[in-house]
């Protein structure tokens, strides 16, 4: 039995008695991690650990495994693919299905709604404009993903794929950027929260980028463009999409079968199939002209405020509000680090309510960080450009990779100064407790 809203009733319940984790720990005769994945609904008690919980904060047993019960839900993740004309899309919903399925995953996957539309007569051309084509489509594209999510709420499975052939955001490659205000504004929505909406986001690269020849229009009644425009709507997707907490893009550096792999392995590696392992490399690097990369397409502004909480065991957690011009999502995140390059994470999107709450729980010996910053789609690799308040001439550049090995391909206009990957002190939870002015002194 594992859920979240059942352990936020055992921390209630808990808290109402006054109770610490490691307290609840000794009792029950397990470890402080255990009660912690308890309550955070990521492991599951046998009978005889609730009968001893239960008489600990005196309930009755047969209620507390009712409560779980009754409230059980199956943990949701959705994706969207994305990429230019002809990037494997529909191959790759086929392929997601077989390859979870066997995994443990109920997958839902949503077709493209552009397509639907256009091959049973709905057009930019047959509609009074493409503002109006546009927003029906994301009138269907936001109704579709609303009722599967509703019905996978109710399924009986543990964990559920929705996969979304295309996303709302993909809607802005198709308009100007003040057609796209001006649309979010009619649904009362904001580009920070739909672009989050989604957990990952995965740009399969159109063909009309390094493998011309595969490129075709025969094979999709809606597919027109040439392989000129298929490159430009490519370059918009990734534009539209850059900003996103988890987006990375699969190119045509191998042959197509193994270039659906590639997409199987980064989704396995997001999923956390078997761990959720993040790898990561990080470097100083001067502050490149902000001027410049502002008005960069693939380059987007992200502002981000990050706490973090007290832990009763080793694993790392801290709360994050990100967003723009006051349009915020908020997660939990908890690490465990395994090597100076690869660590296991686990995150989750937090309600406002959830993330005010987990406030209430922040370390006081550790300062928030609070930083600016800009992600950036450069050589198909995705970057995220740190900038702090308190440095006047450094920043921190970091780039998420899918092996130990992978090659980064840093872009030229940007200088770096060192490695700090395995370097403690600028990992963000040191840089908690020490000044950024005060790293940046003994750098020099």
């Amino acid at each position: 039995m594992s859920n979240i809203k059942f352990g936020n009733y055992l921390t209630e319940l808990r808290r109402g008695k006054g109770f610490t984790q490691r307290y609840v720990a000794f009792e029950l005769g397990v470890s402080d991690k255990a009660v912690s994945k308890w309550e955070n609904g990521k492991a599951g008690l046998n009978l005889e650990q609730i009968k001893k919980l239960a008489s600990l904060y005196d309930v009755d047993y047969k209620n507390l495994i009712e409560f779980g019960d009754d409230n059980k839900e199956p943990e949701i993740i959705k994706i969207v693919l994305t990429g230019g004309p002809g990037g494997g899309k529909s191959t790759a919903l086929s392929k997601i299905d077989n390859y979870f399925t066997p995994r443990g995953y109920r997958v839902l996957a949503i077709p493209e709604t552009a397509t639907e539309l256009i091959v049973h007569g709905t057009t930019p051309l047959t509609s009074r404009t493409n503002f109006d084509f546009q927003r029906t489509l994301f009138r269907l594209q936001k109704f579709k993903e609303e009722l599967i999510e509703a019905n996978a709420r109710k399924m009986k499975a543990d964990k559920i794929l929705i996969v979304c052939d295309r996303g709302i955001i993909d809607n802005k490659a198709y308009m100007s950027d003040v057609e796209f205000k001006q649309l979010l504004k009619e649904f009362n929505t904001n580009e920070t929260k739909e672009r989050d909406s989604y957990d990952a986001v995965f740009q399969l690269v159109t063909p009309a980028k390094g493998k011309e020849e595969c490129y075709t229009t025969k094979n999709n009644k809606a597919r027109k463009n040439t392989i000129k425009e298929a490159r430009e709507l490519d370059d918009k997707m990734i534009e539209s999409w850059t900003g996103h907490p988890h987006f990375r893009i699969i190119d045509n550096s191998t042959e197509f079968d193994k270039k659906i792999t590639r997409l199987l392995k980064e989704i396995a590696i997001f999923l956390g199939e078997p761990e959720p392992f993040e790898i990561e490399r990080k470097y100083i690097i001067d502050i490149p002209n902000i001027k410049e990369l502002e008005q960069m397409p693939n380059c987007t502004k992200v502002d981000i405020t990050q706490t973090y909480l007290k832990s009763d065991d080793d694993t790392e957690r801290r709360v994050r509000a990100r967003g723009i011009d006051g349009n915020y999502v908020y997660y939990l995140t908890e690490k465990r680090t395994i090597n100076s390059l690869k660590r296991v994470e686990v995150e989750r999107k937090l309600e406002p309510n959830e993330y005010i709450r987990l406030l209430m729980e922040a370390d006081d010996s550790l300062r928030p960080i609070r930083k600016t910053r800009y992600c950036l789609t450069e050589n198909n690799q995705y970057f995220e450009i740190d900038i702090y308040p308190e440095w006047d001439k450094q920043a921190i550049m970091e780039i998420e990779l899918s092996s130990e090995d992978q090659i980064v391909n840093t872009p030229e206009y940007i200088n770096i100064i060192k490695e700090v990957t395995d370097d403690e002190k600028y990992k963000n939870f040191n840089m908690a407790k020490e000044m950024p002015k005060q790293l940046v002194k003994k750098l020099r």
